[in-house]
């Protein structure tokens, strides 16, 4: 007959994992023996090496004594389902370790899989870091507001992107977020963003972002992170307002 402890170093479990088979009632607890002592049989040995091997396979607990006590045909239905749940959860486990897999940058995090690729493309056109973590974070605050229009939207950015001016006006922006605001660079950044607003009006793109962005509220909060993100934000937007032009997230042609 076996103590506690031999019962559990034979089964390759711990006594504390004994213990609580006991307490849930898969395993019985046998009655003292005279000398006071608990001992176990063969018959425990087994069924307790059963417990451990369903539990490793990922059985539930509150599982394995239905399966203990099945019928061969009972067994195969559960053990069919088990595996079921199990590849499922397989299947969740592999898309978290793709996500994390793309958080090495930290581009990723919180944002869609469009605005990766956007992220990734001015990264390549040579946007700098700064710019990029700027553009991140204000996406992410789009993604949350209006997760439903990310893709069209992300798809007409990086056609943008196709235009050297915006590739340009991108470059300029790194220059800012590098140099800071010397006057020569700001003037030549505001007038390429003029030029630009003035191709979007004349395309009639200006005229469909009430369509994209419908929130009055949230374009102020917008607006409000990207002047804290630069010092420069504020002076461009004086800058582009002489030359006719208001807002930033959301654009529009100043009233004569």
């Amino acid at each position: 007959m076996l103590t506690i402890g031999r019962l559990a170093s034979y089964a390759g479990v711990t006594i504390r994992a004994v213990r609580h088979y006991h307490q849930i009632g898969l395993l019985q607890e046998p009655e003292r023996d005279a000398s006071g002592y608990r001992t176990y049989d063969a018959v425990a040995v087994v069924r307790l090496i059963r417990i451990r091997t369903l539990a490793e396979a990922g059985v539930p607990l509150a599982r394995v004594r239905e399966l203990l006590d099945a019928d061969p045909e009972t067994f195969a239905a559960a053990t069919t389902e088990i595996d079921r749940r199990l590849r499922a959860q397989i299947r969740t486990l592999q898309e978290h370790r793709r996500r994390i897999a793309r958080l090495g940058s930290g581009d990723s995090l919180a944002v869609p899989e469009e605005v990766v690729d956007y992220l990734d493309r001015l990264r390549a056109a040579g946007a700098p870091r700064m710019l990029i973590e700027g553009e991140r974070d204000a996406w992410i605050l789009m993604a949350a507001r209006w997760p439903d229009t990310i893709p069209a939207v992300m798809a007409a950015k990086v056609a943008e992107l196709a235009n050297p001016k915006v590739v340009r006006l991108y470059q300029l922006f790194g220059r800012i977020a590098d140099n800071g605001e010397d006057d020569e660079l700001l003037r030549e950044t505001a007038d390429l963003m003029s030029e630009l607003f003035e191709q979007a009006s004349a395309s009639g793109e200006l005229d469909r972002q009430d369509e994209v962005m419908p929130d009055e509220a949230f374009i102020h909060l917008m607006d409000a992170f990207a002047d804290a993100a630069h010092p420069a934000v504020a002076r461009l937007r004086e800058m582009i307002a002489e030359r006719g032009w208001t807002g930033w997230t959301r654009i529009a042609k100043r009233e004569p």
